[in-house]
């Protein structure tokens, strides 16, 4: 979702149409007209008497099921008032437009935006309740994507911590402050794959793997979804965004093109969409991009055929912003009304900020270019919506103090531990040792700034409650022992001895007179995130210049890198002794990056994405298919000098001239300050048919010092199928903690279903043939496989 400039909006008041899907069509029959009404979009109808009300329904026990109630509801309703259902208004300023108040009274909104402190969608509806003819609440959302007042680390940091469970518990919490302050609806999980890490909206994903992210994404809709009582919540519908290919927007530049086929767009960019279908999903948000030439919120085959004919799904189905009418840009529409008829017949419940469901709906409708049972069938879709939510007792609930609390930071400062990555560390210079008088320089531009480690699309954290590292390693190292110099004043900022303390130069004094550095480096929030594209993803500004110097004093160095994206720090990673990959982690960043600096938590978040060593390699995604010519592991790219040339059986390879073709560290990467060591791999049996289930078991030991966590990970490979399959697949993960020298026997279970394909007819197939397996550390593990054959 992006906001435009108020410009764009006609008297602050933006007005969109909100659509819920649910069951068929509702055949409405509008009762005896008796009152006249104009309404704000210009028609004159004669408004019925109203004979039942949204309460009166909202608490009717005995009068039929959740259909029964719906229907009644819509066989009560004008057609402006259906269309008013499938409106969404959001509100700038102090007061609460008369525009939006009249329409809102005469039951031309649906939805509206979480105001904030300045509670105009209160004051919005009060009116729908108590004003409007049928008394139907408005359904308030907001973007609370990892987090509300608690920020927990972003979406692709917490698929770092490959643990669904405690990603679920967020979630919960998220839910739980977001409710308690009126916001029924959130536009969560993201679930785009992502290969690409020049896409800003990166940041948002849960990675480029389908199972990972499915199983993520599953958690998040359940976490936010699912009543607590323990944490005095009543749940929030999600939202699984953005349906579908946005993640594969053409050169990384948001809103871009998304080609794929048939085959690919089943196997992997749909699956997190139908795991999240398949957890109870309430709502979906279409995508700004077209897929193979059709503009997503005008996609009849994948939302109707797709979506709703295939998977089933009869939640609420709503365009992104202004998504709708962009298709005129897109030149798949004329004008207004066509964008709508399009948009409606695909099945899109919900117009989110552009009016051509409010300015043109009931003219298509009354002059017969299109059916009411349409516009039924989305406005049945919203009311149940509003139905499950309870929104008949929700609605005016009173709101309480927002705050922050023990539990939640205490979610907040695990979860954030459990997305840091280790990326290096030589000579076992971390943990560090806070004992005795150890001197410590902290550096750089991300060390003390608690605004830019809560991430992007963060909406209603507070900076003044972010814990940032520099606080939390002086709390424990004490302030004579810690010596900070920003140095940079921010992470796109120059180099400048005036500014920030003295620059660089201050920087390798304070590093030169320490017995360790530790430099946080990386992007400010607003570097990533949606219209925040990248063309290189090296450290910005001057920031690759001061790890540079404070490396070269010879200072014991530890970088950890705060970003919204894999970076580029193949030079920066040479030159320091130990990287942590911290993403942007929140609330409780300072806390965490303490418990894994000293060694309280030993680390072990694994890499849910690959991470390149050049911008040209992307995108760039382990689960690839083979060329006819794949490159060796062992390959070198020569260093274009003169006569310099590959090996000659490496010559005609698929690989680049100036930097080989694999990635600097591999999708499910991570270290610990342990070491684990795998056994050889049991098959239950080597031959699977229809029904059965291969058992897959490894032992894994703890061979290190200290107490850790790993992250088996299983996957497959069609070794020859009817279409060419990826070179290994994700299948199954299983986190295990072992105590030093403990070993344990990581179980896994493989049915037939994990072996099936869709074909380019998106037919799903299961073919008989030989599968290799591998359950290791991350994707590119050397060890030793298994092989098995299906027979149907």
């Amino acid at each position: 979702m992006s906001v435009p400039s108020l410009s764009k909006m006609r008297a602050s008041v933006v007005l969109s149409l909100v659509c819920c899907l649910i069951g068929g069509p509702a055949a409405a029959q509008n009762p005896a007209p008796k009152t006249a009404l104009k309404t704000s979009s210009g028609h004159t109808q004669r408004t019925p008497a109203a004979e039942l009300r949204f309460a009166d329904q909202a608490e009717s026990q005995s009068d039929g099921d959740l259909s029964q109630r719906v229907r009644r509801l819509v066989e009560a309703m004008t057609l402006e008032e259906k269309i008013g259902q499938m409106c969404q208004v959001t509100v700038y300023g102090q007061e609460l437009p008369e525009a939006v108040a009249q329409a809102v009274r005469a039951g031309e909104v649906g939805s509206i935006f979480y105001t904030g402190p300045n509670d105009l969608d209160r004051a919005a509806q009060r009116i729908a309740v108590h004003e409007s003819r049928l008394g139907i609440p408005l359904v308030v959302c907001r973007d609370v994507v990892h987090g509300f007042r608690t920020i927990f680390p972003i979406p692709l940091g917490q698929a770092a911590s490959w643990d669904p469970e405690l990603v679920e518990e967020a979630a919960a919490i998220a839910a739980a402050e977001a409710s308690g302050q009126g916001v029924h609806w959130t536009f969560a999980p993201m679930v785009d794959i992502c290969r690409d890490a020049r896409w800003g909206r990166i940041a948002e994903s849960l990675g480029e793997d389908p199972v990972l992210a499915g199983a993520l994404a599953a958690a998040m809709v359940r976490g936010f979804q699912e009543p607590s009582e323990e944490l005095g919540s009543p749940g929030i519908a999600a939202c699984a965004k953005h349906f579908v290919g946005y993640g594969l927007s053409e050169g990384g530049r948001d809103y871009n093109r998304a080609m794929v086929s048939n085959s690919e767009l089943h196997n992997v960019f749909l699956a997190p969409f139908k795991a999240s279908a398949d957890a109870g999903l309430m709502t979906l948000m279409t995508a700004f991009n077209d897929v193979n030439g059709v503009p997503a919120s005008g996609n009849q085959p994948l939302l109707r055929g797709v979506l709703r004919d295939d998977w089933g799904f009869d939640g609420v189905v709503v365009s992104d912003y202004e998504s709708i009418t962009e298709m005129i840009a897109h030149g798949y529409s004329t004008d207004p009304v066509q964008a709508a008829q399009q948009a409606v017949r695909a099945g899109v419940d919900m117009e989110m900020v552009s009016l051509s469901y409010h300015d043109t709906l009931a003219e298509q409708v009354r002059a017969g270019g299109l059916s009411e049972s349409l516009i039924d069938e989305a406005v049945s879709r919203i009311l149940t919506l509003k139905l499950r939510l309870n929104l008949g007792e929700r609605a005016e609930a009173q709101r309480g103090e927002s705050r922050l609390t023990k539990h939640s930071r205490r979610v907040a400062r695990e979860l954030a531990c459990r997305s840091l990555v280790l990326l290096k560390n030589e000579g076992g210079l971390l943990p560090l040792d806070a004992s005795g008088d150890r001197r410590v320089a902290v550096i750089g531009p991300l060390a003390d700034a608690p605004g830019e480690q809560l991430g992007c699309w963060m909406l209603d954290g507070r900076e003044d409650e972010s814990v940032t590292p520099l606080a939390s390693l002086r709390d424990e190292f004490g302030d004579e022992q810690v010596t900070y110099v920003r140095a940079l004043e921010s992470s796109v900022a120059p180099d400048s001895p005036s500014a920030a303390g003295g620059g660089i130069e201050a920087a390798v004094r304070a590093a030169e007179a320490a017995d360790v550095a530790i430099l946080f480096v990386g992007e400010d929030a607003w570097l990533s995130g949606e219209a925040r594209c990248r063309a290189d993803i090296a450290l910005p500004g001057d920031q690759s210049k001061l790890v540079e110097a404070v490396a070269a004093t010879g200072t014991p160095t530890v970088m950890v890198v705060v970003a919204g994206r894999p970076l580029n720090i193949q030079r920066e990673l040479r030159q320091c002794d130990a990287t942590l990959y911290a993403w942007h982690p929140g609330t409780m960043a300072g806390p965490a990056a303490a418990d894994v600096l000293l060694g309280r938590h030993n680390p072990s978040g694994r890499l849910p994405v690959s991470m390149p060593k050049q911008v040209g390699q992307l995108p760039l995604y382990y689960n690839h298919t083979s060329t006819g010519r794949p490159s060796p592991r062992e390959i070198r790219s020569p260093q274009l000098t003169p006569g310099s040339d590959f090996v000659e059986d490496a010559k005609f390879k698929s690989h680049y001239l100036d930097v080989d073709p694999f990635p600097l560290f591999p999708f499910g990467y991570g270290l610990s300050y342990t070491t684990f060591q795998y056994g050889d791999i049991e098959l239950t049996t080597d031959r699977l048919g229809p029904g059965q289930t291969l058992g897959v078991r490894v032992e894994v030991t703890n061979t290190g010092a200290r107490a850790g966590e790993e992250t088996a990970q299983l996957y497959i490979q069609d070794v020859v199928a009817d279409l060419v399959r990826p070179v290994r697949e994700l299948k199954a993960f299983r986190r295990v903690a072992l105590e030093p020298g403990e070993s344990t026997v990581v179980e896994f279970a493989l049915q037939p279903d994990d072996l099936a394909y869709f074909d380019n007819q998106a037919e799903r197939r299961i073919e008989a043939g030989e599968f290799r397996v591998w359950v290791g550390p991350h994707c590119e593990s050397e060890l030793p496989s298994a092989a098995f054959s299906y027979t149907p």
